[in-house]
């Protein structure tokens, strides 16, 4: 038997010197290693509470025995105990291990051999797709903001009107988000996201034609836009939830949202070169043209779940398997009732969550221009940091945000005390910089703050955007419809009543103050009643 302290022989050092590695990097290969044994022990998928028992047990055991009598000896006697002597847990724990290692964007690193096929993780495959998908989101909705000048101008369309036709694409989108949420629980993300992108590609390629027909088929076809577009945030959280262990999937959430916010600086840039050289209709055929491109990649090459998909490896599929804390991603039709959904505390704080964050992001994506102008006498839309600096700036924190919250998750600290620490970022950030915005004096002080309260928002992502998933997994999906439509309501109220707000408040400086009241108090509301463990089984 191997001494404790001591190298055991090449022959059967699986690791490497154990002097190489620090002690928390050897109980986080430990689990792993145990995950392996309870996966292969078990002819099926259930876990009941007996086999639960039985295998944290055994997991205990392997990490007292490995840490006690000798890292390489001991490891290969239990596993040659459990499994018969086989190989092929040693090469499927260290492929395991070299993925785990590579990270959520290098995939597959680390492999040697034939197992280099798949240098590209699926995972990564399937978070760049959606982050894609994101981004063609964003920039289809920004076309018609864009556009809907040189329209207004060929069709004679009053600034009445003109906000009849802004709002129109709201009328379909506050609807589908339930529905659509309540779907992507019930068949998966995958299924609805594409019936969604094909539809709003359809709509995009359709609207400067329904423009020139009639007002009615405009409207017709800008809530359709509306409508299949509301399904693209909760599909998104529900297959990042299935295709991502808990450790990841802040950071897959901020790759894809990322995505979403340079969609508004793509589609900002190059929507006024488009129509200046093709015509009204050049981005809405172009955008419309990439979703129905995308979606021939997405249909063939990604699955619902890492479980049904072919091209993965044995070794991922573990990492990603051991790395769940919910037992159940899916359901059978069921859908919780509202009433037992709003019975618990943490769903309001969420939903509160929610519309304190579009009431605040739309206040300012709406309202801006409108402030510099009286304010400053700037023209933001001429400004060409006002189209890209803001939305860049979140896509970075964004992804910073989700990066932050998977090292706490891997450093051990609690669910509950992340997603608080994140959401409190998100909102008293936003609104220290809009109460500084107040006493701006110069455009480019007033500049420095706005563009400060949008990025620093985007840490929302790690926030609530997340804790749908970590209190209700089952229904994630229907409460993100929910909770999304409460917000899109919030945001329709904050955008047409802005201008009420400050007549009647006076001033511009006097309602940011009140929306800062709202981050301040919601963030009060959120650190005593959020939590990130499971609240609806």
């Amino acid at each position: 038997m191997a001494i404790a302290g001591t190298v055991p022989p090449k022959s059967i050092n699986l690791w490497g010197s154990p002097f190489a590695r620090s002690s928390k990097s050897l109980q986080c290969r430990l689990i792993t290693t145990a995950s392996l044994i309870r996966r292969s022990s078990s002819s099926s998928r259930t876990r009941d509470h007996h086999h639960h028992h039985h295998h944290h047990r055994g997991s205990q055991e392997l990490k007292k025995n490995v840490l006690t009598r000798g890292i390489g000896f001991q490891w290969g006697e239990e596993r040659r105990r459990r499994r018969g002597g086989s190989n092929h847990d040693h090469h499927e724990y260290c492929r395991a291990e070299s993925v785990e290692r590579a990270g959520l964007l290098l995939g597959g690193g680390g492999l040697s051999g034939e197992e280099r096929r798949g240098v590209v993780a699926e995972r990564v495959k399937v978070v760049s797709l959606v982050a894609l998908v994101m981004c063609l989101c964003n920039a289809d909705r920004v076309v018609m903001s864009v556009a809907v000048v040189p329209l207004a101008a060929a069709r004679g369309w009053s600034s009445s009107f003109l906000g009849v036709v802004q709002s129109s694409f709201l009328w379909g989108y506050i609807f589908s988000s339930i529905l659509g949420g309540a779907l992507a629980d019930k068949y998966g993300g995958k299924r609805v996201l594409a019936w969604g992108v094909g539809l709003w590609s359809l709509a995009t390629l359709l609207t400067p034609w329904a423009a020139g027909h009639s007002t009615a088929m405009l409207l017709a076809v800008r809530t359709l836009f509306g409508l299949a577009e509301g399904v693209a945030m909760p599909s998104m959280n529900i297959l990042l939830s299935r295709w991502f262990p808990s450790n990841e999937r802040a950071s897959a959430v901020g790759i894809s949202m990322a995505g979403f916010h340079l969609g508004n600086v793509i589609s900002f840039l190059l929507t006024p070169i488009l129509i200046s050289s093709i015509g009204i209709s050049g981005p809405f055929a172009m955008f419309s043209c990439l979703g129905f491109l995308w979606l021939t990649v997405w249909v063939y090459g990604i699955t619902n779940d890492p479980r049904e998909s072919s091209s993965i490896s044995d070794s991922e599929l573990v990492l990603i398997q051991a790395g769940k804390t919910d037992s159940s991603t899916t359901t059978k039709g069921e859908l919780p009732s509202l009433r037992m959904l709003f019975s618990k505390l943490p769903t309001w704080a969420i939903v509160l969550a929610n519309v304190t964050n579009n009431w605040g992001y739309f206040v300012l994506l709406s309202w801006m221009p409108v402030y510099f102008k009286t304010v400053f006498n700037v023209n933001l839309k001429q400004a060409s940091w006002f189209s890209a600096i803001p939305w860049g700036a979140m896509a970075i924190s964004g992804y910073i945000a989700g990066s932050a919250s998977d090292f706490l998750i891997k450093a051990g600290y609690s669910t509950t005390f992340i997603r608080k620490v994140m959401q409190s970022i998100g909102f008293i950030g936003p609104g220290l910089s809009l109460l500084c915005l107040n006493l701006a004096t110069t455009p480019a002080g007033a500049a420095f703050f706005l563009t400060a309260a949008l990025s620093l928002s985007s840490f929302s992502q790690a926030g609530f955007l997340l804790n749908m998933q970590d209190i209700a997994p089952k229904y994630a999906g229907f409460l993100h419809g929910i909770s999304n439509s409460m917000g899109t309501l919030a945001a329709i109220v904050s955008t047409i009543g802005t201008g009420y707000f400050v007549q009647w408040l006076g001033s511009f400086q006097a309602f940011l103050t009140v929306t800062a009241v709202l981050y301040f108090a919601t963030t009060i509301f959120w650190n005593l009643f959020a939590t990130g463990e499971r609240v609806f089984h």
